[in-house]
């Protein structure tokens, strides 16, 4: 065998099928779409409005298979380990501008300024109107071009991504579905840190530190008031200040966030699903059965809707 021979023999080998691995991060997903959270699959509709679309599904099979090892999410940076074909696993790397520190000041206090928001995050859900927050504030929280993205591996494909940077951007998706906070804490603020600021911002704004002492509490001895610490839902609500009924009867249909335009509205004929169809089995009617009930789609109803 010629020594390219076996040079082009040994490139082939590295597209081969990936060794096996035991205890890797398997996505939960065994078919079908990745991402249950609309955080999740706000992320992945993003990466595939980048024509990335049939390459990304070449890793969703590496992802199945458990091929990812570790997977860390960073300020900045997702760092992963995909095993291959080859016997040392590739290491990868994604990262992403995180946001600078006057600018989550500047998110921090427009989210603590609204009761909803400090709420639901307390409680620890993203609501999907943070997003349009996010995007006012000059800090989308998704990037906006391909290009806002350093995707790297070690392995011989030439393709971006390949199949262990696709595997890595699914079980990243699962990783938003498992714990939102964590596309913060990549673009730079842990939950940690976020929920503390935000606590510490509505205690500076109402001058509330605690929740109203609960109904039925136990005293001490002397006939001071215990401290019980908040549970459940009430976790959420501490710092939040009281809210008189006509105020918030004021605000009430007032929506958190400016709401989106609505999309824009096919306009098609009234007979689009006649046309569609096309004309019926002749026991039935055949086509003269279709210009009948195409004149009673024109005569019932407008062309445009």
């Amino acid at each position: 065998m010629s020594d390219n021979a076996g040079v082009s023999a040994d490139r082939f080998a590295d597209y081969g099928r990936p060794r096996r691995v035991d205890g890797g991060l398997r996505a939960r997903s065994a078919r079908g779409a990745i991402g249950r959270s609309w955080w999740s699959r706000r992320f992945l509709e993003v990466l595939e409005s980048f024509a990335l679309g049939t390459r990304l599904t070449r890793g969703r099979s590496y992802a199945r298979a458990g091929q990812v090892l570790t997977l860390d999410i960073a300020p900045g940076r997702v760092s992963a380990v995909v095993q291959g074909s080859r016997p040392q696993p590739y290491q990868v790397s994604i990262a992403l501008r995180q946001f600078p520190a006057s600018l989550w000041s500047r998110i921090e206090e427009e989210l603590a300024g609204q009761a909803f928001f400090s709420a639901r995050l307390l409680a620890g859900d993203l609501p999907g109107e943070l997003e349009e927050l996010f995007v006012a504030a000059g800090a989308p929280l998704f990037p906006a071009g391909v290009d806002e993205l350093t995707q790297r591996c070690n392995c011989p494909d030439f393709a971006v991504p390949c199949k262990h940077l696709a595997a890595t951007f699914y079980l990243l998706a699962e990783a938003f579905d498992a714990d939102p906070f964590e596309l913060l804490h990549w673009r730079g603020r842990s939950r940690a840190e976020l929920l503390d600021e935000l606590r510490a911002r509505r205690v500076e704004a109402t001058g509330v530190v605690a929740l109203p002492e609960a109904v039925g509490a136990p005293s001490e001895p002397d006939g001071d008031r215990s401290t019980v610490a908040p549970a459940g839902a009430a976790r959420a609500l501490v710092g939040l200040s009281t809210t008189t009924l006509p105020e918030a009867a004021d605000r009430f249909w007032l929506p958190p966030v400016p709401l989106p335009d609505r999309p824009p509205r096919l306009v098609t004929g009234s007979d689009l699903l006649l046309r569609q169809l096309g004309a019926p089995a002749p026991a039935i009617g055949g086509p003269g059965m279709l210009e009948r009930l195409r004149r009673a789609y024109r005569a019932f109803g407008p062309d445009d809707r």
